[in-house]
């Protein structure tokens, strides 16, 4: 495994060349299983911001005038890079953030999947020609054109599929960029940054400033009129502050922020297809994702079935480095997540909550939780307001199916919730009356590279994904003609 963090890149990627950061200053990057040294990385100063931002507006107007083809396939030779080396790049991902290695390699697929959708999308680009509906020689020529150099900043919990989400797209609509990717995990992302210089991506379309301080970083970058649009995925609380920055130059922005999810479980749900969508939608991520389910509602009649049946399925999970055969439970990323886990947890059983399963850390090295079943959650805990970003299932009743969307609604949040139910009018209802900008219905899996992923509220807005997500990269540009 040290062969594969030899390998990559740990320096600064700026006009297509790697090089130290100003200063030579580094930090380092550690493993969350084992609180291990992985390596030193290049720390960004505001100066390498800034020669980011001149090699990305020197060399968008040649990219943008590159043939939509070329572009895909640029972005196809990356899904098949990607495919071939979803080994390498999983286990790389689970020696600096955690998640087994199963997940690894399923996000590695997903993250994959972006470029191939986005391959798809560089030639669908559309605009129209119409006439004037009075009459005359008057026509309309609509066209699409990228909105220019763009700022990414993505998170440590998926630093993959968080990247190619948003370079994808990118990419396609003929944008360059300067990235920043999370000071945790940051390897993916210098990982993926070769690979495209691989793929045939010209030189300063893609630039990666990694930091320490990301204020450091985006504060030049976002000050230069040149950037024209950011795209975050975060925190809601940083989300507010970069609004904040944007406006002085009104750039555009597409923001994708923190969940409060509610699972809802009706008494008609199949119970079997209610567990094993509850153990996805918590557990994926060792619990640390935006769209995990956060709060978990259910019917009075089978809420203690439910409730057994799921603090056996979490109880049964085997915890371990992400690297073990058989592990499914990884390490929290670092002391201060499992931390805060620990204190919503206590919260909740002090004010009542009754610990079915788990409720504790493990000792040792690495910042392992034990996957936790809470019950009888009150409506004052904590942990049902708060993202709790772990292994935690808190666990409420409702009687009736008003009561059940009001509870579900209760939260600043609006990213994703998810509904069981065996009634399709139900189903429907209640999607419809949830205030998210995605549900699941009779699954705890909703991300996929062909739908678009965003949230409203506050969880954000723009959408990422789909034929939706290579639209937050364009322009609309009307012509009128006067044909004589």
């Amino acid at each position: 495994m040290g062969d594969i963090i030899a390998r990559i890149p740990k320096q600064l990627l700026i006009d297509g060349k790697w090089q130290d950061a100003t200063g030579s200053s580094t930090f380092g990057v550690d493993d969350p299983g084992n609180e291990e040294r992985l390596c030193e990385v290049a720390d960004g100063q505001a100066a390498d911001a800034e020669a980011a931002v001149e090699a990305a507006a020197a060399a968008q107007d040649s990219w943008a005038a590159t043939a939509p083809r070329e572009r895909g396939e640029i972005l196809r030779r990356a899904w098949e890079l990607m495919t071939e080396r979803a080994d390498d790049l999983a286990r790389l991902m689970t020696l600096e953030m955690g998640k087994s290695l199963t997940e690894s390699r399923a996000e590695v697929s997903y993250a994959a999947e972006f470029f191939r959708w986005f391959s798809e999308e560089a030639v669908r680009i559309d605009g129209r020609y119409t006439r004037n509906p009075a009459g005359g020689g008057g026509r309309a020529l609509v066209t699409r054109q990228p909105v220019g150099p763009c700022l990414l900043i993505t998170p440590w919990n998926f630093p993959l599929a968080m990247g190619t989400r948003k370079i994808g797209p990118a990419v396609a609509a003929g944008c360059t960029m300067i990235v920043k990717p999370p000071q945790l995990t940051p390897l993916s992302m210098l990982n993926l940054a070769e690979l495209l210089r691989e793929a045939g991506l010209p030189n300063g379309v893609l630039n990666v400033v990694p930091s320490t301080s990301a204020s450091r970083i985006v504060g030049p970058v976002l000050a230069d009129a040149r950037v024209r649009k950011m795209s975050f995925t975060g925190s809601t609380e940083v989300g507010r502050k970069l609004v904040e920055q944007c406006a002085p130059n009104l750039q555009r922005m597409s923001m994708e922020l923190g969940g409060n999810a509610a699972f809802v479980v009706f008494e008609d749900a199949d119970l079997d297809t209610a567990v094993r969508g509850a153990v996805t939608a918590k557990m994926r991520n060792n619990g640390e994702s935006c769209v995990a389910a956060n709060r978990f509602h259910v019917a009075e009649p089978i809420a203690e079935e439910f409730t057994r049946r799921l603090s056996e399925e979490m109880a049964a999970l085997r915890i371990g480095h992400g690297t073990e055969d058989g592990v499914s439970v990884g390490p929290l990323v670092n002391a201060g997540q499992r931390e805060t886990v620990s204190e919503l947890v206590e919260d909740a059983r002090g004010r009542g909550a009754n610990v079915r399963t788990g409720g504790e850390p493990l000792e040792g090295k690495g910042f392992f939780y034990r996957p936790t079943v809470l019950a009888d959650v009150p409506a004052d805990a904590r942990i049902l307001r708060e993202e709790v970003f772990g292994p935690v299932a808190p666990i409420t009743t409702f009687r009736t199916e008003d009561e059940a969307v009001a509870q579900a609604n209760d939260t600043e949040y609006g990213l994703v919730g998810y509904v069981f139910t065996r009634d399709l009018d139900r189903a429907v209802r209640v999607g419809e009356a949830f205030e998210t900008g995605m549900v699941g219905i009779n699954t705890g899996l909703v991300s996929n590279p062909a739908a678009p992923f965003g949230g409203i509220k506050a969880s954000g807005f723009g959408r990422e994904g789909g034929n939706e997500g290579i639209d937050e990269y364009l322009e609309t540009k009307y012509m009128a003609l006067n044909i004589g």
